[in-house]
């Protein structure tokens, strides 16, 4: 197939649509990770939809000082991976196309849940990402939109505008995809070193360590709910020696700390020691969180989670996360 590369919504706008028309919000460099978008989105609109791949660096996110300047911009092999992963069109605007007479006066606000953690740390950022998000959804006109589970905080946002604003388009989350390393595939990547790129292993190093640990803890509590609750049944067990592996487990899952708080402990261990590395890593926060306002669960928490971790290597800045899920209904996803 022949993907077409258009400038402008004019131009989307003239083609004749049959299927459902999917479309993949990039800032372009693309790689794997919107690769697998993009194949994803391929199937969701099948052979008789669209699928549309937006290519556009917005200003809007960048603060002062962040690498509006240095971003990669890479459309010519941008297109060619695009065709290659199934898409139709690459709409690739100007900045004035989007933002016709320069930056918007109205703009949409990420409200509370857009001043933490990520927002926190970029005052200002999720505003712009909702508002070019806002701004493609309508040049773009998809019936459905999907994002990387990578940007957990992005992609609750934007669930949350569509939900609240009445968007009327669907919100596909993909999962994180990750090199073979472990490390989360992102355009800013390419910065680092080879040293930096070792100790930016880290972050996912950080995250399973917590995942591991919260497995663990559950598996030890679903093994101490076995423990036989008659004496009958205890001198049964106790014949074929089961009973001692019973207490062992009882008492390791209730003397351990568990939660939240022992996930936590096992993160930050790993980011502790990746600070002592050279290049050091420079850790900007680590949660756990809860994704429908990205607030801290408590230690009594249940229902899904998100372990969450931003840091800097050199002058990278890199994000990961995890989803958890804690309670009954079960261990980590």
């Amino acid at each position: 197939m022949t993907t077409a590369l258009l400038s402008t919504a004019e131009e989307l706008h003239a083609r004749v649509r049959h299927g459902r028309r999917a479309v993949v919000m990039t800032m372009g460099a693309l790689h794997e990770g919107h690769a697998t978008l993009i194949r994803t989105a391929r199937e969701i609109a099948g052979r008789d939809g669209e699928v549309v791949v937006t290519v556009f660096v917005n200003p809007l996110q960048f603060g002062a000082g962040e690498d509006l300047d240095r971003y990669p911009r890479t459309l010519e092999a941008d297109l060619k991976l695009a065709e290659q992963a199934g898409a139709d069109v690459v709409f690739a605007p100007s900045v004035d196309e989007v933002y016709p007479g320069g930056e918007p006066q109205v703009r949409i606000s990420a409200g509370p849940m857009g001043e933490r953690l990520e927002g926190a740390s970029r005052p200002g950022h999720f505003d712009g990402v909702l508002t070019v998000v806002a701004k493609l959804l309508h040049l773009t006109r998809p019936d459905v939109a999907l994002f990387g589970q990578k940007d957990a905080q992005q992609l609750a946002l934007i669930r949350r505008m569509a939900r609240d604003l009445n968007f009327g388009v669907e919100v596909v989350a993909v999962p994180t995809v990750r090199e073979e390393d472990g490390l989360a595939l992102s355009s800013r990547n390419r910065y680092l070193s080879p040293d930096e790129r070792r100790t930016a292993l880290a972050l996912s190093r950080a995250l399973f360590a917590g995942r591991d640990r919260h497995a663990a803890q559950e598996a030890l509590r679903a093994r101490a709910r076995e423990v036989p609750s008659t004496h009958a049944r205890a001198e049964a067990l106790s014949a074929i020696g089961e009973s001692r592996a019973a207490a062992d487990a009882h008492a390791v899952a209730t003397a351990a700390p568990g939660g939240p708080a022992a996930v936590r402990a096992a993160a930050r261990q790993a980011l502790d020691e990746a600070a002592r590395l050279d290049p050091p890593l420079r850790l900007d926060y680590l949660a756990l969180v809860d994704p429908s306002d990205f607030t801290e669960i408590g230690h009594d928490f249940t229902g899904e989670a998100v372990l969450a971790v931003a840091a800097r290597v050199g002058t990278t800045r890199l994000i990961d996360n995890l989803p958890l899920t804690f309670g009954s209904l079960g261990a980590a996803s």
